[in-house]
Parts: structure tokens; sequence; C-alpha cells
């Protein structure tokens, strides 16, 4: 006779896996569930083709832990990015480190910001008026974020400068960065301040809006 198991017999199956799932998985050591180091938080994070709000808001989630991490006891040349032989090379790589977290913060909070903008404030738009002068505010409130990372980074780039003659090539791209940085060629304050300008702009558009516009 053939052996057939009934719907109630599977829920059973899954009731049963389920209960041993939920007694082993505490078992299990927890180094291999806990994340303390700031590069495992930085591996985390991730490029997406289409910035989402919903990813975009989970790496900046995990590059603020980087940041927050990147302090003893929780900092380890074991874990760098890059061979560190001694502790000249273990302070170089810990502010390009930093500095490098802040610049990517930054592009975050700008890609996030961009979701929430508006580029030009259209009469047929008037409708909405409320709650597109909502999102500029909430776009202005993201900009304004970005731009205190960028406080954070310059410094942060300014001491990697100091030490310029430290050479990390697994890094390489950090140290451009950092470069571009001291030399005005990356400016993200100037790009942060003609967004927020142009954003007031259209958002003086949007206030001047009425039914006779319309």
């Amino acid at each position: 006779m053939e052996n057939k198991l009934t719907p109630a017999d599977i829920w059973n199956v899954k009731r049963v896996a389920l209960a041993i799932l939920l007694v082993v998985v505490p078992l299990l050591p927890a180094a291999g569930w806990r994340i303390l180091y700031a590069e495992q938080y930085y591996k985390l994070y991730h490029e997406t083709l289409h910035h989402y709000p919903e990813d975009t808001m989970e790496d900046i989630e995990y590059l603020e832990l980087a940041l927050k991490a990147d302090f003893a006891p929780f900092a380890n040349p074991l874990y760098a990015l890059a061979t560190v032989h001694n502790q000249t090379e273990w302070a170089r790589y810990r502010y390009l480190f930093s500095m490098h977290v802040n610049l990517k913060l930054i592009y975050l909070y700008l890609t996030l910001g961009s979701k929430y903008d508006k580029m030009v404030a259209y009469f047929y738009n008037y409708p909405w008026k409320r709650q597109n002068l909502e999102s500029l505010d909430t776009a202005e409130r993201i900009y304004r974020v970005a731009n205190g990372y960028w406080t954070n980074a310059q410094k942060w780039s300014a001491m990697a400068w100091d030490m310029q003659d430290v050479h990390l090539p697994e890094i390489q791209e950090w140290e451009d960065e950092n470069f571009r940085v001291q030399t005005g060629d990356l400016d993200y304050k100037q790009i942060i301040d003609a967004q927020l300008a142009r954003l007031e702009k259209v958002r003086a558009d949007f206030q001047k809006m009425d039914q006779h516009t319309y």
C-alpha cells in the first residue's frame, strides 16, 4: 500500500522541525552570529543598480555601525582590508577607512535625499502642493545630515594626508579619495550647497502656487 502524507501530517512535520530549530539555534556558538569589527559591517554594504530607499537606508545603517565599531576594543589590524605591518600603517589605515566610510555615507544620503527632492515645481502639481512641500522638507533634512558627514570626512582626510608618505597599495582607491578631498577636486560641501539652493527655489515656486496658477 502506498504511503502518502496527508496535509495534516506535513503540518506536523513542519511543527517538529521548527521546534528543533528553536532549540538548536540558541546553542550555536555566539561568535558565528556576532559582528564586532568595522570591516564586517563595511562588507555588508553593497551598491545596488536601482537605489530604492529601503536599500539605501540599509546600507546607511551598515556604514554608520562600521563607524561606531571602529574603536577599541572593536578594531584590530587582523581585520583590516589592507596589509598592516606596524602602528604607523595602522593609523594611516584607520584615518583612510574613516574618511572613506564618511564619503560613502554622504553619497548614500544624497541618493536618499534625491528620492524626496523635486527638481521642478510643475504647475500641474498644485493639487499635491502640501505633499510636495513636505517631501522637500524631508529632502532638505537628509541633505543637511550629509553635510555633517562631510565635516567628518574632511577631518579624517586631513589626518590621513599628514601621513601621505605611508602607502597602502590595497586601498589605493581610498588614497585617491584622500588626494581629491585635499586638493579640492572632491568638494561635497559645494555639491550639497548647490542642492539646497536649488531646493529652496523649488520650494518657493510651490509656495507661490494657488488656484489661479493651476
